[in-house]
């Protein structure tokens, strides 16, 4: 077999490390030009390797890194696990969506949901959150005032339709949706429904993730029976949860999508329960954050910040009622 020569762009660009060592410097700049020049050349006949130098729209998935860091960082949250696992897998998989992908995590403050949200995000693309392609609401931040809704959502409508025509691979993630002013998440009801295109527009790739408090205490109620009735939580099972989350949600005047559309006509695929941490979990949090600032685990430390954390109900002291919130803020004293 006659071995093909390279590319004279690639020879180039292996040939510059030994070219800048005998250069001068003004014959070095004209080289790095041409060599630039070069590059531009060879990446415009093989537009993949782009994707190499800067991160690209069309992000992708390794199911595999997506499946490890769930099992890794988040504690106590079989649920969680399986679904976000499934509807991610499945969604990125399937070249031609129906609809948006949109999810819809609830549970009580510090049981995971923003850090599910940036593992999504993290396994998609390769700046995770800073990615240009990743945007978040935050509702006390960026819907504060009631009398100016009518702008906020002419406002959200343009911001998404915008980036979706930048990259149809766009993520969505709004935090506080239990803040969020009533009514006005049904402004973008248009981009999650099963609609080919939009004014020219496609959403049918993009992924929306909505993070609330609400329907934690029907959560935590649910899981506390469990408890009583001698079941282990990983017995729990979605439809457990299911049906009555999103009627709870749905009826809920502080949730945000209270009598929204968006669960009238179905649009969210997934409510995913995010169930109260025991002592357990919060111990592995705690021993996950001082690994995170390079500590080896120490068991007095973790069993101190452990026992500091504040439980319910009052007696059985079963659940954590800030889950690992705090944790970070409390090792601080310790390290």
């Amino acid at each position: 077999m006659e071995l093909q020569r390279p590319s004279p762009s690639l020879t180039l660009l292996l040939l510059l490390p030994l070219l800048a060592r005998a250069m001068e410097p003004v014959s070095m700049g004209l080289a790095v030009f041409g060599a630039a020049s070069a590059l531009t050349g060879f990446i415009s006949t093989y537009p993949g390797l782009y994707c190499y130098f800067r991160e690209c729209c069309d992000g992708g998935l390794n199911a595999t890194a997506l499946q490890e860091d769930l099992n890794e960082q988040l504690f106590g949250q079989h649920l969680v696990n399986k679904v976000i696992l499934k509807a991610v897998t499945g969604f990125m998989r399937n070249k031609n969506p129906r609809k948006p992908l949109t999810l819809s995590l609830h549970g009580w403050t510090g049981t995971g949901k923003n850090l599910v949200s940036q593992i999504i995000a993290k396994n998609i693309y390769k700046e995770g959150l800073q990615s240009q392609y990743v945007h978040q609401f935050v509702s006390t931040l960026h819907f504060k005032h009631a009398h100016e809704i009518n702008n906020y959502k002419d406002q959200l409508q343009s911001w998404i339709r915008g980036n979706v025509t930048n990259c149809e691979r766009s993520i969505f993630i709004f935090d506080e949706m239990d803040k969020m002013l009533p009514g006005l998440i049904d402004a973008i009801k248009p981009f999650l429904d099963y609609y080919d295109h939009i004014e020219g527009v496609s959403y049918r790739k993009a992924i929306f993730v909505f993070l609330s408090n609400a329907g934690g205490r029907l959560i935590n109620e649910v899981t506390l029976d469990f408890w009583k009735s001698g079941r282990k939580r990983e017995e729990m099972q979605l439809k457990d949860l299911d049906n009555a989350l999103s009627l709870s949600i749905f009826n809920n005047k502080e949730s945000g999508l209270w009598h929204s559309s968006l669960i009238d006509k179905n649009l969210i695929d997934f409510f995913v329960p995010f169930l109260p941490l025991e002592y357990k979990h919060v111990k592995m949090c705690v021993e996950v954050e001082l690994q995170l600032r390079g500590y080896e685990p120490d068991e007095n430390i973790v069993t101190t910040v452990a026992d500091e954390m504040t439980y319910f109900p009052r007696e059985e002291k079963i659940y954590s009622d800030k889950g690992c919130k705090t944790v970070a803020r409390k090792i601080d004293f310790y390290t």
